[in-house]
């Protein structure tokens, strides 16, 4: 979908799971969100909305947002799998992000690089379907009960659910993860993301009860998708507990399919599947989890990462590089058929993927200012030049959906705007703003002569040989990225530099280790960076901590532009109070037109399939899921054919000193 850029804006490894309706069982995976990334993703089992319209509470297999779920009580398995996908062999992948190594196995906290694939070892409460919109079935609980007030969300967990170490999941581990998450202790978001549930109440060894602040059609979707795992994990031999803050490599005990088996280094890790897990037969499982391991070896950069699935190395290649797919990811294995290439087509958003101005420094916090960078950027050059007219521009954040803003506003749309007409932009309340385009009759120096007329009317003129403004200082910043995707972003910065070059603006393009890279994001220490939001179906509590204003001052949380607006926090707040579809399209709509007309963002590409090459033996179900990451799709629903006799790839042992972080 991108080209160079997978960077996720998402703090901690399993938290798009929380968020993005998207999980595991073939949704987003991403690098850094829940990774994460991805982040990655991976997401919250999306549930609830016109259950809490209910007169009468009732307990249930599944909720859905909107309408009713699919698949009723006795379903035996999503359609999208294949329930008879023979179970055997070692799958073995690559960086699923820009990460290169990693130095802890807690995806909850902010410091550090957590392994990838840890999303394997944990579950929740619900999961989703990727075949709907918006809907939860249960996971680790099988009756979902929630209250005709929409004050409170029951769970029942079922009596067979087991940690890896053979202990019940219980309602004690599920309060216990509540607390844990909301505490200083775990990264400071996911005190944010739950801050609406008020408490979980154990009513007995297997109910819950989530208790809400207020009426909020999400929240018993987000207590529904929380990552649940044991009170004993990071428990001391003497019964001691370490913080959760300093956990580390002491291994999760969560509910999940797989185990970790090995790692060496913070380089590979192996996950080998449980031969124990409770939870194979349920229906939203069957069909999954088919690799008796999956191993991770992390490449030092993206070229490294290419060369060794070329040599062997590895088992499959998610391709975000156009430039990759039509001339790299070729050769004698692909002509003799040992490896194939395979377009896969999707129906995820787009999600928005751009280069993020960072609107805290001084220099991006006129409006005109932003709007005349991104007239810079020739997204037609480039699609001809570099992307082999592979993609589309992004025109919207919420591109490729019905949620994304047309035409006028609607009457939905001007009741959540016209209380703030004095203090928007009258544009705001015409069509959306379309992307430049240099495709005749259209061109790139009329699209500068327009950014020029901008920067002078935001008091920058040229004069001895730079943009400057009336203090004389000149205009000049640095777009950050990290080493893992600076082979593939450098050409396109170098294009977008030669632009602004052209408007006497200097930028510099500055690249560092991944470690120092993410640093500097969680701390906004940054001019301008490319990042990849996830696409999101169903828009929830994610969109406060991408743009509501208290975000903007959390350290690592996703208002990575640094907005702070009283108008986008009322949108935002009709947005996850919205008691309809129809309503929650209104307030999208209105939020789109906002951070359109704003500028914060210059918007690149997308694609409308996933990109994948694999080694010959892989296969997939013969029915897609409609909304799904590549990554996770393969982990969770791909099988060989033939499975192997013997482990392939495997990682040795790790040292039994501490590993190096």
């Amino acid at each position: 979908m991108t080209t160079g850029s997978r960077r996720v804006q998402t703090p901690v490894a399993f938290r798009c799971s929380v968020i993005h309706g998207l999980s595991r069982a073939g949704l987003a995976v991403v690098p850094r969100a829940w990774r994460s990334a991805r982040a990655v993703a991976t997401a919250c089992m999306l549930a609830m909305a016109g259950l809490l319209a209910a007169p009468q509470a009732h307990a249930v297999h599944a909720i859905a947002q909107y309408g009713e779920p699919k698949y009723p009580a006795d379903f035996k398995h999503f359609d999208y799998v294949n329930p008879d996908a023979p179970k055997g062999g070692t799958l073995v992948l690559a960086n699923p992000s820009r990460l290169t190594s990693f130095d802890k196995f807690n995806p909850f906290t902010l410091r550090g690089n957590t392994a990838p694939g840890v999303d394997l070892l944990f579950e929740s409460l619900t999961i989703g379907s990727s075949d709907e919109v918006a809907s939860a079935y249960g996971l680790l609980a099988d009756d979902i009960n929630i209250a005709p007030d929409g004050l409170s969300v029951t769970f029942r967990i079922n009596p067979r659910a087991r940690f890896s170490n053979g202990d019940p999941v219980t309602a004690d581990d599920v309060k216990f993860s509540l607390d844990t998450l909301k505490s200083p202790q775990a990264a400071p978001q996911f005190a944010s993301i739950f801050s609406e549930i008020k408490r979980a109440v154990v009513v007995d060894p297997h109910t819950v009860r989530f208790e809400f602040r207020q009426r909020n059609r999400e929240l018993p979707l987000l207590a529904g998708g929380m990552p649940v795992f044991s009170r004993k994990w990071g428990m001391r031999p003497d019964g001691s507990r370490i913080p959760f803050d300093q956990i580390a490599f002491e291994k999760p005990i969560g509910s999940g399919p797989y185990l970790i088996e090995r790692y060496d280094n913070g380089r590979t890790i192996t996950y080998r599947r449980d031969p124990n897990y409770w939870g194979a037969e349920l229906p939203v499982r069957v069909g999954m989890n088919n690799f008796d391991r999956i191993v991770y070896k992390l490449y030092s950069d993206s070229t490294a990462r290419l060369e060794a699935f070329k040599a062997g190395e590895y088992d499959v290649l998610v391709e975000y590089v156009a430039r990759n797919w039509v001339r790299r990811d070729v050769g004698k294995k692909f002509d003799s058929g040992e490896l194939i290439k395979r377009e896969f087509s999707q129906h995820n958003g787009t999600g928005m993927q751009g280069f993020f101005l960072n609107t805290r420094r001084p220099l991006f916090q006129d409006v005109r200012v932003r709007k005349a960078l991104d007239l810079a950027l020739d997204f037609q050059w480039l699609n001809r030049q570099l992307f082999f007219n592979q993609y589309h521009r992004i025109d919207s954040f919420f591109a490729n959906t019905d949620l994304q803003a047309k035409g006028l506003p609607t009457p939905g749309e001007l009741a959540l705007l016209e209380p703030w007409r004095a203090q928007l932009d009258p544009a705001v309340f015409g069509p959306p703003p379309k992307q430049p385009d240099t495709d005749p009759p259209g061109s790139l120096r009329a699209n500068l002569l327009k950014a020029r007329e901008l920067l002078q009317q935001a008091g920058w003129t040229y004069r001895d040989g730079a943009l400057r403004n009336a203090k004389g200082e000149p205009f000049q910043f640095e777009i950050l990225d990290d080493s893992g995707s600076a082979a593939q972003m450098e050409p396109i910065v170098a294009t977008f530099i030669r632009n602004l070059q052209k408007l006497g603006i200097t930028a510099t393009f500055r690249v560092s280790d991944y470690a120092v890279y993410q640093k500097r994001l969680d701390a906004f220490d940054f001019d301008v960076t490319t990042i990849r939001m996830p696409d999101v179906q169903v828009p929830g509590s994610e969109q406060i901590q991408r743009f509501g204003s208290k975000a903007a001052d959390t350290t690592g949380s996703d208002n990575m532009i640094g907005l702070k607006s009283p108008v986008v926090d009322a949108v935002l707040n009709a947005l996850v109070h919205a008691q309809t579809r129809e309503q929650l399209v209104d307030a999208t709509h209105a939020l789109d037109r906002l951070l359109m007309h704003g500028y914060y963002v210059v918007p690149h590409w997308y694609s409308g399939t996933h990109r994948v090459a694999f080694k010959r033996g892989l296969a997939w179900p013969t029915t897609l899921p409609l909304y799904y990451g590549a990554e996770g799709w393969i982990t969770s629903m791909w099988w060989y054919e033939q499975p192997q006799t013997q482990p392939q790839a495997e990682p040795q042992p790790p040292p039994q000193t501490q590993p190096h972080s």
